[in-house]
């Protein structure tokens, strides 16, 4: 199952705050597949939609994710980093 840095639920639970929905989260999707993996999809959601996999923390960050996405974040870790201009950016990584 996907884990989540405490930063990523952080980033998570800031960013659907400021949708302004108590139910939005962060969802990922497959949108393309190839052999040597997926490129997936980010959006914020307010709502998971019907068959997704939902993650959630004590913090309240949620996270959708779709069926097909799932399985490819099935032993991974969501991070967020921040680059020298300020700006936030998720990343997947392998689960140590």
């Amino acid at each position: 199952m996907l884990a989540m840095t405490d930063a990523a639920a952080e980033a998570i639970s800031v960013l659907t705050a400021q949708n302004g929905q108590d139910a939005a989260g962060l969802r990922f999707a497959v949108r393309e597949e190839t052999e040597a993996g997926a490129q997936l999809a980010l959006s914020i959601a307010p709502a998971p939609e019907e068959g997704d996999q939902v993650l959630g923390t004590d913090s309240g960050a949620r996270v959708f994710l779709e069926p097909q996405a799932a399985m490819f974040l099935d032993d991974k870790v969501l991070d967020v980093q921040q680059d020298d201009d300020g700006q936030l950016s998720f990343a997947v990584m392998e689960q140590p």
